[in-house]
């Protein structure tokens, strides 16, 4: 974990501490991340790339928010790809969620077994995502309108989610994970007095919903106090919203 300024601080991958074992199954992380809104740097990915290599396991990335597209992504990124590498992406971050439509980019045996294992358990699985998703790459409409529409709306709505979470919490109170990309803010409180689950609670007695950040650390070996001190907040609904929850929040807090 780094410290920067402005209250903010930012996850890195630990890969001193980082063990593969045989139980693991591949290798996954997401960029950016959810909850966080963390982005693992280019390096950190060709290493995690490296070690899922040596141990002969598939590197999985979730990519919903990526490059290139949507381009939630605040930072900067490039796409990576090789055979050891199961790249999934989607069509929901586009405004398409109803389309219910994922892309999965891997080698021909990989495709070949989730072909085979949608037909069983979709049966049917649905043509109008696939069929936008072609009109659109035709039109050269993907990437234009994830660079010029989607990737600026969400990057003004985060800085003025900030600026108003600064109006009424300061960082001695609240410190956030610097966003790099996604469609959340994970707010730390160091010196929050109850756990975040009690504040979640009370929150939404108030009609105000944040996550308690405790369900995002699975398999831990110990407990960590910072478990229960973050949340996570959706950042997208508009700003008279925000403003009347982070006041909530304020006085809960």
């Amino acid at each position: 974990m780094n410290w920067l300024p402005e209250g903010q601080f930012k996850y890195h991958v630990d890969f001193e501490h980082l063990q593969v074992t045989g139980r693991d199954g591949n290798d996954l992380r997401f960029p950016p991340t959810n909850p966080t809104g963390n982005v693992i740097t280019d390096d950190e990915l060709i290493k995690l790339d490296a070690l899922a290599n040596q141990h002969g396991i598939p590197l999985v990335i979730d990519n919903a928010y990526g490059v290139p597209f949507p381009g939630i992504i605040f930072s900067d990124a490039r796409p990576l790809w090789n055979p050891n590498i199961v790249l999934c992406m989607s069509l929901s971050k586009l405004g398409l969620p109803g389309s219910r439509c994922g892309i999965i980019i891997a080698n021909e045996k990989i495709i070949t077994a989730i072909s085979n294992m949608n037909g069983i358990i979709s049966l049917a699985p649905g043509g109008m995502g696939p069929a936008m998703m072609c009109e659109m790459i035709k039109r050269n409409d993907l990437l234009r309108l994830s660079e010029t529409v989607i990737k600026p709306f969400y990057y003004q709505r985060v800085q003025e989610t900030i600026a108003i979470i600064r109006r009424y919490l300061p960082e001695d109170r609240c410190l956030i994970h610097k966003p790099e990309g996604a469609i959340f803010l994970w707010l730390w409180f160091k010196d929050l007095p109850i756990s975040t689950e009690l504040l979640y609670q009370r929150l939404k007695k108030r009609g105000v919903l944040m996550v308690p950040g405790d369900y995002f650390f699975p398999g831990l070996d110990k407990p960590w106090p910072h478990t229960h001190q973050c949340m996570r907040m959706n950042y997208v609904p508009d700003p008279e919203k925000i403003e009347a929850g982070v006041k909530i929040s304020r006085r809960r807090s």
